[in-house]
């Protein structure tokens, strides 16, 4: 299919999604293949069983790489490419509907009212995003769990040539409206925070680690972790470079100085990572995030506000929230977002530290130019 046919249509590289993998099973088990009628992602695949109605949503047909952005209809070249029939497309609903109804069978089973409507579904980052209300151009939201993920949103087509990172159709996103999401992963997030805390403080609980790693000057003294131990996604064009300690005197550093060093490089990649969706013309000056998992660190939430330089608002919702919100959207019983999210609880906001922006800068650039030595 070619790079550029596929950034400027797709805006992405298929070939991790959902399409490349159904054209493995079309290669490798043809038998299963073809008893398929329809494909649907999870989301989908538990709607029908509610409703017994297939369907989906241009989001989700998007983080499946069938979308065409610039003819704003299904990748006829990718389906032509592969060799699927346009019929396995299930029909398509907007994001925020009446898409079906509760059968009488599903409702007998899981103690529902038959007839209730299903009005709302998308995937975990797009429907987080949702969760911060975060649907318009230049907002970004992020998680730090055990991966973590920055999701800013652009008001018009774009992506990034080495496909550094993802763009997807956000849950709000219209023909007459563009609303993309931009999509950035770090997979070694709180999964080397665990890490740390089981081999390195099993002793101690999280918050006192993160006391231990306020102990430590800003920059670890010298040490750095590159936190790619898991994989790093596509942010480092599809290198693997493993988890890396860099720095370590054994006369000078102790504990502390790595329980730092890990949070710091946690940060480093997110911002590493932010730099690339900068460079797509995102204005990242405000992050909007759940109070939880990593951003419960001081540490780590003042390390990123501070190497971003962008405010960090905290609130109390996580995906649940969003997908409840969002099903209200679709029923009418909101009648837009603005009404649905005018009580969503802002818990706390981190300004950038002035004070110590230089520290940071150059915590940061140290970080970078160990990263450029392993890769």
């Amino acid at each position: 299919m070619g790079a550029d046919q596929c950034l400027s249509h797709l805006l992405n590289s298929p070939g991790n999604f959902t399409a490349a993998k159904l054209a493995w099973v079309k290669d490798n088990e043809p038998e299963i293949y073809k008893k398929i009628y329809k494909i649907m992602l999870p989301g989908d695949y538990i709607a029908m069983r509610l409703s017994g109605t297939v369907n989906t949503t241009v989001s989700g047909l998007s983080e499946g790489m069938f979308w065409d952005f610039k003819n704003n209809k299904v990748a006829d070249f990718l389906m032509d490419y592969y060799g699927f029939s346009s019929s396995i497309i299930s029909d398509i609903v907007p994001t925020f509907s009446v898409q079906s109804e509760v059968s009488a069978e599903a409702a007998a089973e899981l103690g529902l009212k038959a007839g209730t409507p299903i009005t709302y579904r998308g995937g975990d980052q797009p429907n987080n995003a949702l969760s911060l209300n975060v649907l318009n151009p230049g907002e970004i939201a992020a998680t730090a769990g055990t991966s973590g993920v920055v999701y800013g949103v652009l008001g018009d087509v774009n992506y990034d040539k080495k496909s550094r990172v993802n763009t997807f159709a956000h849950v709000n996103h219209r023909v007459d409206q563009t609303r993309l999401g931009v999509l950035l992963c770090i997979n070694g997030t709180g999964i080397l925070n665990a890490w740390v805390h089981r081999n390195i403080t099993p002793d101690v609980s999280y918050a006192d680690m993160n006391d231990l790693a306020a102990s430590v000057p800003i920059g670890s003294e010298g040490v750095t972790i590159v936190p790619f131990g898991n994989g790093a996604e596509r942010v480092l064009e599809n290198k693997e470079i493993g988890c890396s300690v860099n720095g370590l005197n054994f006369n000078k550093h102790n504990k502390a100085h790595l329980v730092r060093a890990a949070q710091e490089g946690i940060v480093f990649s997110f911002c590493y990572g932010m730099e690339i969706m900068q460079q797509m013309g995102m204005d990242i000056k405000k992050i909007h995030a759940g109070k939880a998992n990593m951003f419960l660190s001081p540490l780590f939430r003042n390390t990123l506000a501070g190497v971003s330089g962008a405010t960090i608002e905290l609130y109390d919702t996580d995906g649940s929230v969003g997908a409840a919100k969002g099903a209200g959207i679709g029923a009418g019983i909101y009648k837009d977002s603005n009404e649905a999210f005018a009580s969503l609880d802002k818990l706390q906001v981190i300004e950038p530290d002035a004070a110590h922006r230089e520290e940071y800068q150059a915590a940061y650039a140290a970080w970078k130019a160990t990263l450029r030595k392993n890769q």
